[in-house]
């Protein structure tokens, strides 16, 4: 009996072992998570296009007055003002690396009204006080490095500073002389306006904002220097002048086009499933 008892719990153990292999299931491997895709920043060339408006300072105008020949006497115009203007621009850049890039840019600088003002003797009176109207247009033509800060979501702000030459071309200077006691006006003359490249510089800062993997706007302001040259010619005992140069602060916006920026991901693969004997 006792034997019949042991085979019979012998035999129990078999079958339930058995059993149990046969109900075994490997236990799935943990899920993962599609890689994460990063878009590098992007470098190479780009085109860059802006619009802006410029606050003008004019640094100060002299000319020399006489009797019919230049170089007689050496002054000042008591008033040297230049009007405020809109700017238009483009330019070709290479983005170096995620922390520096250059460009190359021409802008344009629509027309800016001067107005200037002297006083002195003149045919009308024995005190009088001038009106002296003129315009200038401008086009300059920069290098610029900048510096970018890092990128805080859609945004990486930036400094940078520029190099190069600005082509002014002055319209005709009129001139009126007018008695400060009433007696009149002269006549008015017509200086020649005239041209000169001058020696430029611009510091920059800004911020560039993410629109797509390879456009980005920017939004900036420039500090832009212009050293001075001739403005008008001899004309009836007055004449010639230059400018001494000016300065602008220019509020500007932009976008910057970016050549093969978009990185294309690679194709997610799932991981390979283990393979379970039974």
């Amino acid at each position: 009996m006792r034997k019949l008892l042991a085979s019979a719990f012998a035999l129990t153990l078999t079958v339930s072992a058995a059993n149990s292999a046969d109900l075994y299931q490997p236990q799935p491997e943990p899920y993962q998570d599609a890689p994460e895709v990063t878009v590098q920043e992007a470098t190479g060339w780009y085109l860059r296009g802006d619009v802006g408006y410029s606050f003008k300072k004019s640094r100060g105008t002299e000319f020399y007055q006489g009797t019919g020949a230049p170089g007689v006497a050496l002054a000042e115009f008591d008033r040297s003002d230049l009007r405020d203007a809109f700017t238009l621009g483009g330019g070709v850049g290479y983005q170096i690396n995620s922390y520096l890039r250059t460009d190359v840019t021409l802008d344009y600088m629509f027309d800016s009204k001067f107005r200037g003002s002297t006083h002195g003797s003149c045919g009308a009176g024995p005190v009088c006080t001038s009106t002296d109207l003129a315009a200038l247009h401008a086009y300059s033509l920069m290098a610029n490095a900048y510096v970018d800060l890092g990128t805080y979501g859609y945004f990486t702000p930036y400094v940078g500073a520029g190099i190069g030459g600005t082509y002014v071309k002055w319209s005709n200077l009129r001139n009126t002389s007018c008695d400060d006691a009433g007696g009149g006006c002269d006549a008015e003359v017509s200086h020649g306006g005239e041209k000169s490249w001058r020696f430029t510089y611009a510091l920059m800062a800004g911020a560039s904002i993410d629109i797509t993997c390879n456009v980005k706007a920017d939004v900036g302001y420039r500090f832009r220097q212009v050293a001075g040259g001739d403005m008008f010619g001899l004309a009836s005992g007055g004449g010639p002048g230059r400018d001494k140069g000016f300065y602008s602060h220019e509020a500007r916006v932009g976008a910057r086009y970016i050549f093969g920026g978009c990185d294309t991901p690679p194709a997610y693969e799932p991981p390979p499933q283990p393979i379970v004997y039974k």
